[in-house]
């Protein structure tokens, strides 16, 4: 028997009505699985990691129970409402959003990236900028049915293998080149429905 199948509960109710009997069959349909807290958490920094408004920030999550914690820093209160709006996702009931506005963080992550650093100080390898496009891709609803392979020589990200779509194709690219120290995209990927 299937796990959904072995959720699913029959209720049977018999009415009497003077001499006629009606007999009622209710079939409820299995209970929702609620997503775990590592699960919404992922899921929310993905959305924070691929957001052009706060992407480039060093923003922490985490989730207890169903609600979020969001803390770090970004330059201005338009960032920080969009965090807060990014981690209001199905699964999580309130968002505490700790994430502190200094108009200044912008310059100390200009320096890191002149220093060759990723926002949270690791240095930016060729390795790392794979790792991250594989992980961008991992998370993107687009990209589900793909096969691609990510090959970062000097900085230049080459993406070879097939998408389902169009939008598939050009989503992949654009994930790639927004990676921190991508310095150019070469698109050698194909579209197979």
């Amino acid at each position: 028997m299937s796990h959904s199948l072995s959720r699913t509960l029959t209720l049977g109710l018999i009415v009497t009505l003077g001499s006629a009997s009606l007999a009622f069959a209710v079939l409820l349909a299995p209970l929702p699985q609620k997503p775990s807290d590592e699960a919404l958490k992922d899921r929310i920094e993905y959305r924070l990691e691929t957001n052009p408004i706060v992407d480039k920030y060093d923003l922490k999550v985490k989730v207890d129970a169903g609600s979020a914690w969001l803390t770090g820093t970004v330059a201005t209160a338009a960032q920080k409402a969009e965090a807060a709006r990014q981690a209001k996702i199905d699964g999580v009931s309130n968002v505490q959003n700790d994430v502190v506005v200094d108009k200044d963080v912008d310059r100390s992550l200009a320096d890191r990236a002149k220093a060759g650093m990723t926002k949270t100080g690791e240095a930016i390898t060729d390795g790392w900028i794979t790792t991250k496009v594989k992980w961008f891709f991992v998370g993107e609803d687009l990209l589900k049915g793909r096969d691609i392979t990510v090959d970062t020589t000097n900085r230049v990200v080459t993406l070879k293998g097939t998408v389902t779509s169009p939008a598939g194709r050009n989503r992949a690219v654009a994930l790639a080149k927004r990676t921190s120290g991508v310095q150019r995209v070469v698109d050698e990927l194909t579209i197979v429905k």
